[in-house]
């Protein structure tokens, strides 16, 4: 699928240069984001002008964060090469990787590790 090409947003909010903190860097399509260490993902990407975050798999309209509390899932980015992630949920960390996810993703389901007895019949 192609990729399509985003022009940059104005930052929704600015960081108050007044309070020190310490920073981390994290790359988003190859372009580095300074961001104040613990900043969640979406927050990070918000003050970098980055919007739209996805894009919806029907029609590929483009979305960014809406709730900011992990409800909504219109926050979706790949992290570190793993899809479906919630950046507002996540924190930024020194080195991460985000890249904005393009429709539906698949995750591998983990085996079932439940015994009887614990809610599954066999």
């Amino acid at each position: 699928m192609p990729t399509k090409s985003y022009p940059p947003a104005p930052p929704l909010f600015r960081l108050d240069e007044a309070s020190p903190r310490n920073t981390v860097t994290v790359r988003f399509h190859d372009q580095p984001i300074t961001a104040p260490a613990g900043t969640s993902v979406a927050a990070a990407l918000l003050m970098s002008g980055v919007a739209p975050f996805r894009e919806t798999p029907v029609s590929s309209a483009p979305r960014a964060p809406y709730c900011m509390m992990g409800v909504c899932f219109e926050c979706l980015v790949e992290i570190d090469g793993i899809p479906n992630r919630q950046a507002c949920l996540v924190p930024v960390r020194d080195g991460m990787v985000v890249r904005r996810q393009h429709g539906a993703a698949a995750l591998p389901l983990a085996p079932c590790t439940a015994t009887e007895g614990e809610g599954h019949e066999r």
